[in-house]
């Protein structure tokens, strides 16, 4: 079937190609052909707080440029031009690079060191709408597989896309159309990685060396919840899943063989330090804790507390029943549990309130808490408000009272300022795991380069099979026993798979061993020319006009 200029325009990294005598002639008049130019590099800078290192990645960009053809030339091949398939122009172009390229490996990310929590609340996708939105990314032209991690200091989408620029492309306008946040902002403020680059990442996030607090244990069982939802969700394919799968590997590897978690706190202990540092030491045992919220987070404050010596404190919730499950685990600590409705009389006698509820809107604004009584100048005088939900339960605006002060989870930074030099030694070693971890992940990769040629392969000696063993029946007439034909058939089945045995063992490996890696590659290049496997449509291709009829449907 032809295909339009438009379609292969859009889809084939904005090639021009024509279908038509006619369109070809229009060409050939324009002088116009399609030619690869050299890259213009976009730079994206990742930070990486923690160990004090600043890396920075090269985009490459595929772009397209026109370049005057002769007119005599021009015109001369615009006859054969016009009796090639759009498909055969694509082989013989500049788009053959494109349509020979691996997959990519692609983070476009957005976290507490690169964009403010304004923007990273209005981005965040609940845990329950991650199979919709890997979905919806997959629904995009150049996206195959997808996962989604949205945590409250990050926004990460994980993607293997045909093409690195319109993959990021597309991604960057879903994240504009689900958020209402502009691309221009959304590029502003996101990090790009690829491949290596965004293999290091997930395994540094995993194993807690890009979290605010170093080594913190959270991060690691949310890596796990992705892979947990993404179970029987299509899009969370092969490449993505083992890449996620190997990611928590790591994390546990890390903490096992390194001390980074050892004194490492989540982002609740930091909202706890935060607090008892604001407040005079001589008022830790005695200022009055409120705590909004009974879910994993809130649950993770009390214990905090609890783990400071605070004895008492008023937890409000919708429920009681969880603040009942925390009483019942915690023992000699009294919890105090109050309903939502009487949560300004609680923040009335309460000296630092956290919340850390999954509210869409603030719990508290400034004419809340402008009634509030004076806290004891004995606990400093301020009423402390840490807020560590995303999107904020607190506003703003609270801070422009003299009476009280408001913490986010930005504002955690101040705690983990401390012991650099113990956290850089730490994030060294876990470094060291991360390099051999992401080698063996690549290997892992690579070997899945083999997976085309074994269908092909296999797909060519049977095809030679059936021809043959119709050939075989034919000659034996019509009246054949079924027995008999069976016998054939699995004849001919078991001559193949014998044959077929040792170079299939030849194209298999687990990517542990770089030299059994490289002889297997070797193995598949010498197969794909000695059987002219590779004049078949690469796979990259197929899926290219797969997801094209799709869209067009």
């Amino acid at each position: 079937m032809a295909v339009s200029s438009a379609f292969v325009g859009a889809k084939l990294e904005t090639l021009l190609l024509s279908n038509s005598a006619s369109s070809s002639a229009s060409a050939a008049q324009a002088g116009l052909i399609c030619k690869p130019v050299a890259a213009r590099p976009k730079r994206a800078a990742l930070i990486r707080r923690n160990s004090g290192m600043i890396r920075c990645e090269a985009v490459p960009d595929f772009v397209v440029q026109t370049e005057k053809l002769d007119p005599i030339n021009a015109a001369s091949s615009s006859a054969s031009a016009s009796s090639l398939s759009a498909l055969e122009q694509l082989k013989t172009s500049a788009a053959d690079r494109y349509t020979k390229e691996r997959s990519s490996i692609v983070v476009i990310g957005l976290s507490i060191h690169t964009a403010p929590v304004e923007m990273r609340e209005k981005l965040a996708i609940p845990e329950a709408e991650w199979p919709r939105a890997i979905g919806e990314l997959c629904g995009l032209n150049h996206i195959e597989e997808a996962a989604v991690l949205s945590t409250c200091n990050r926004m990460e989408i994980y993607v293997l896309a045909l093409s690195r620029q319109r993959g990021v492309k597309e991604v960057t306008e879903w994240m504009s159309k689900t958020s209402g946040i502009p691309v221009s902002e959304i590029c502003e403020h996101r990090f790009l990685l690829y491949d290596k680059e965004a293999t290091q990442h997930i395994f540094e996030v995993s194993a807690g060396l890009d979290s605010l607090v170093l080594g913190e244990g959270q991060i690691l069982a949310q890596v796990k919840q992705v892979v947990k939802v993404g179970q029987g969700v299509v899009g969370f394919g092969r490449n993505i899943s083992g890449l996620f799968k190997h990611a928590i590997t790591v994390g546990k590897r890390v903490r096992a063989e390194t001390n980074i978690a050892a004194g490492a706190v989540s982002v609740s202990s930091a909202a706890v330090e935060l607090a008892l540092m604001k407040l005079p030491e001589t008022s830790h045992a005695t200022a009055r804790m409120l705590v909004i919220g009974a879910g994993k987070m809130g649950k993770l404050v009390i214990k905090h507390l609890v783990a400071k010596g605070c004895t008492k404190m008023v937890v409000v919730n919708r429920s009681e029943d969880r603040v009942a499950a925390i009483r019942e685990e915690i023992k000699d600590v009294e919890i105090i549990y109050k309903p939502l409705t009487e949560m300004l009389n609680c923040a009335a006698e309460a000296d630092v309130v956290f919340t850390s509820t999954a509210s869409e809107t603030p719990l508290f604004l400034k004419e809340h808490v402008l009634d509030l009584p004076p806290v004891d100048p004995s606990v400093g005088g301020l009423r402390l408000f840490v807020d560590i939900s995303v999107p904020r339960n607190i506003g703003a605006c609270v801070n422009e009272l003299e009476t009280a002060r408001v913490y986010n989870v930005d504002d955690l930074k101040e705690v983990v300022a401390a012991n650099k030099e113990d956290r850089l030694r730490k994030a060294m070693e876990a470094q060291a795991i991360i390099a051999e971890e992401s080698k063996q992940f690549e290997a892992w990769r690579d070997s899945l380069a083999t997976v085309p040629t074994i269908k092909k392969l296999r797909a060519y000696a049977e095809r030679i099979r059936a021809a043959e063993l119709d050939k075989c029946l034919s000659k034996m007439g019509d009246d054949i026993p079924k027995k008999t034909r069976k016998a054939v058939d699995d004849l001919s089945r078991g001559i193949v798979n014998k044959l077929l045995h040792g170079p299939m063992q030849h194209l298999r490996c687990d990517g542990s061993d770089s030299r059994t890696l490289s002889e297997t590659l070797e193995n598949m290049h010498a197969l794909n020319r000695m059987f002219n496997l590779e004049t078949e449509i690469s796979e990259l291709e197929q899926k290219i006009r797969a997801k094209v009829e799709q869209t067009q449907k």
